[in-house]
């Protein structure tokens, strides 16, 4: 089932157009990746599926993405309702400069959430969710910078579900970390997707092979190919793609 309908998608950034006619479903319950050169685009669209792009001075989008149906860039639509619905981790870890509980419960408090017990209940699911409760659970009170990056990330990655949401996007999420890091976030990210639709961004195309259902292949701000990750990598029908993911670009 289509979680994210993506139709005749177009982004500039003033007289730049970054993306060219994008067209995708990316399906509930499934990890779509991205994959592409730097500078592709697949960043830029990864963003956009959250209105990040709002943020970047001069960027203007025509065409029509919906989130179950709804238009996400109509006039009358809640961006903060949307992101949290559509969640972000970002490349680099970025935990706040706070506890590692207040990092977690930060999210629901914006959201009007003060009790407590409530707040307690949230910070352990989130942190479970993440796979990092064991890790932290008698240090709550620990500053989240003083982590290490893995778990600085994971953090991130509670953080995020802490305030429930229904898609996590993720740029590049283990490109900062060693690859034991890496290997938990893969597992992490392989757990949480029965619960939740993941996009992923990644330029490890080993990664994608491993952890994604669906892959789309960016190439100079278009999709050149999106479709079932074992067929993109194994049998692509476009030979760009069977250079890319073969090594003889990119």
């Amino acid at each position: 089932m289509s979680k994210i309908t993506v139709n005749n998608m177009n982004l500039w950034y003033t007289d730049f157009q970054a993306l060219k006619n994008i067209n995708m479903e990316i399906n509930e319950h499934e990890i779509t990746a991205f994959i592409g050169p730097s500078g592709c685009g697949k960043s830029t669209f990864l963003k956009s599926l959250n209105r990040m792009n709002d943020l970047v001075a001069g960027c203007r989008i025509e065409g029509d993405i919906r989130l179950d149906q709804e238009d996400i860039y109509a006039s009358d639509y809640d961006v903060n309702m949307l992101r949290k619905r559509v969640g972000m981790v970002f490349q680099h870890p970025n935990p706040f400069p706070m506890s590692i509980y207040d990092n977690i419960a930060y999210g629901p408090r914006t959201h009007g959430i003060k009790d407590k017990k409530t707040l307690d209940e949230i910070v352990e699911r989130s942190l479970k969710g993440a796979a990092i409760w064991e890790e932290v659970k008698d240090d709550l009170s620990k500053n989240a910078l003083r982590i290490s990056g893995g778990q600085q990330q994971r953090i991130c990655i509670a953080r995020a579900l802490a305030v429930e949401p229904e898609v996590l996007l993720m740029d590049e999420p283990t490109s900062a970390l060693d690859p034991i890091s890496t290997a938990k976030i893969e597992d992490l990210v392989q757990d949480l997707k029965d619960r939740y639709t993941i996009v992923m961004v990644t330029h490890n195309m080993q990664q994608a092979a491993r952890v994604s259902d669906k892959t789309a292949f960016f190439l100079t701000g278009e999709t050149i190919e999106f479709g079932e990750t074992t067929q993109i990598f194994s049998n692509p029908a476009d030979k760009r793609t069977e250079d890319y993911v073969s090594g003889r670009f990119g």
